[in-house]
């Protein structure tokens, strides 16, 4: 086999792992970052950036390259250094350069001790080469998830997937096909030959998940401590994986009720949950009818609250902020004329609770669409997907009546039913050939990586696996102070998995208080 020739996972198990990472090997420059986002979590000082060159496509090794950024927080205890803990926040599409930063916020000394902290944004994504598709985000805000009409019909959205496969080709057709997990897994593995590591550690979350597995199905014997937190399952990648929000945001919807209904006399949403039920489907079917206007923002139809309101179950921390926004919009809906102040405690509610992450304006350097184009090459160059329309359209019809509360997106089309080009190789097999050296952390009502997933990876991966399930909800494991969170100190800081998989209780009122959401990490478009 050529070196850094890609092959599926199935070929390489039981044979020499491709000598990807020595091709042009270089050791990083590390210097100053680039400018933090704005409106991004802070970035801890000690953090340094780098690029590293790889190939474009590792069929052609000495082909085109494109850039990689990378970063880094070492250690501070030199002579307890294990290696390094390489780390993904998810998306498809989502920027990690900083997640050494947030990071090293929430793991402990025991940890941080034992490794240098490395963040990188994956191929195609922020200050690694950008792929962009000219969206206009604000716009088309509730397309890029693919929201019917409020009648079921999918003629918009079928409009939309053409034109933007079609701008995506325009805008980055050379980038494209190349912008998938398995390259970004050789890419990673690029990244752990430059820093002179023998293997890496990693910390996954939700896409990441899938990343991580995929990296260690393609290079078995590279991957030392592994955590995944809020794990996609490998066998649906990625329309099948899409369907499973239905289910998990139906399981996920009832706790963000109670805390309303609870709180009665502060939201006036109703005293019940299946009060406060009926006052969000109300508030719907009025922005169904007639959307609210919002100047300088996405139009607040009905499709918009029920992607907001998706959104905001993510963390318990988002509860009280999507209380009040459902108490703003009954007050907006219920008079004659539009008030503009309530319009802008909407627009303010949104962005300072993060249910709504990002400018959407761009830099200079990365587009304004970028997650969203990183996100669509991903997903529509791992897998093929089905071009039917008429399949789409019947799944969405099924899956409103079944699941009125995500409205049959999860079934819909994306942009990838008419993508362009097809993907360059078969989607890598995840499999339990390696170590015994993967730990799974998973929520019992994650209303976007469900629990049935979380199961689909934990077989996948079979005896190199062990799983440890936490009866709470929300999106994200790590640093809600629940027994999971011990388990994982304690594996990457001695190497000491349990012995079989685990349930642990939700964590205590005081621990949940003292971290409200899982990691100062904010979701942007990436749906994972």
């Amino acid at each position: 086999m050529t070196a850094g020739a890609p092959t599926s996972a199935g070929a390489r198990i039981g044979t020499p792992e491709p000598a990807v990472a020595q091709a042009g090997q270089t050791t990083p420059a590390w210097g100053e970052c680039p400018p933090a986002a704005p409106d991004g979590p802070p970035r801890d000082p000690r953090q340094r950036c780098a690029t590293l060159r790889v190939p474009l496509d590792y069929r052609a090794p000495h082909g085109r390259s494109i850039e990689i950024a990378i970063s880094r927080i070492g250690t501070a205890r030199p002579g307890s250094r294990r290696g390094i803990l390489l780390s993904n926040p998810g998306g498809p599409g989502g920027s990690g350069l900083d997640l050494p930063s947030q990071l090293a916020t929430v793991l402990p000394r025991e940890v941080l001790d034992r490794y240098d902290l490395i963040g990188f944004d994956p191929r195609g994504v922020g200050h690694s080469t950008p792929v962009t598709c000219g969206l206009d985000l604000m716009r088309q805000f509730t397309l890029m998830l693919p929201y019917p009409a409020p009648d079921g019909g999918i003629e918009r959205n079928l409009a939309f997937a053409r034109d933007t496969a079609a701008a995506c080709a325009e805008h980055s057709g050379d980038l494209l096909p190349f912008v998938t997990t398995a390259n970004t897994a050789r890419d990673m593995d690029r990244i752990r030959a430059a820093l002179g590591e023998p293997k890496l550690s990693y910390f996954g979350l939700s896409y990441g998940t899938y990343l991580g597995a995929v990296y260690i199905s393609m290079f078995p014997g590279r991957g030392d401590r592994i955590v995944l937190d809020s794990a996609v399952d490998p066998g649906l990648v990625w329309r099948d994986t899409w369907r499973t929000w239905n289910q998990a945001v139906a399981t996920r919807l009832p706790d963000l009720l109670a805390f309303a209904a609870e709180r009665d006399a502060v939201y006036h949403l109703g005293t019940t949950p299946d009060e406060v039920r009926r006052t969000y489907d109300r508030l719907t079917s009025a922005l169904d009818r007639q959307p609210l206007p919002n100047p300088g923002g996405p139009v607040l139809d009905g499709n918009a609250l029920r992607e907001i309101t998706r959104v905001g179950l993510y963390f318990d921390g988002f509860f009280p902020v999507m209380a009040e926004f459902w108490q703003e919009i009954a007050v907006a809906v219920s008079g004659s004329t539009v008030d503009t102040a309530v319009l802008r405690r909407l627009d303010r509610l949104l962005s300072v609770g993060g249910v709504i992450g990002g400018s959407g304006t761009g830099t200079a350097e990365i587009p304004a669409d970028n997650h969203v184009a990183a996100l669509y090459a991903v997903v529509c160059d791992d897998v093929a997907w089905p071009r039917s329309v008429a399949l789409y359209a019947r799944q969405v019809a099924a899956d409103r009546r079944a699941w009125p509360a995500t409205a049959g997106m999860p079934s819909n089309l994306w942009p990838c039913a008419a993508w362009p080009t097809r993907p360059v190789e078969p989607p890598v097999t995840v499999t339990g050939h390696g170590p015994r050296n993967v730990l799974i952390l998973q929520n019992t009502r994650d209303s976007v990586t469900p629990l049935v997933g979380a199961r689909g990876l934990r077989a996948a991966l079979g005896r190199r696996a062990v799983m440890i399930t936490v009866d709470q909800g929300g999106h994200g494991v790590v640093g809600l102070g629940s027994c999971a969170d011990e388990a994982m100190n304690s594996f990457l800081a001695t190497g000491a998995l349990p012995g079989r998989d685990r349930f642990c209780p939700a964590p205590s009122p005081a621990d949940a208080a003292a971290r409200s959401t899982p990691l100062p990490y904010i979701p942007s478009a990436g749906p994972l």
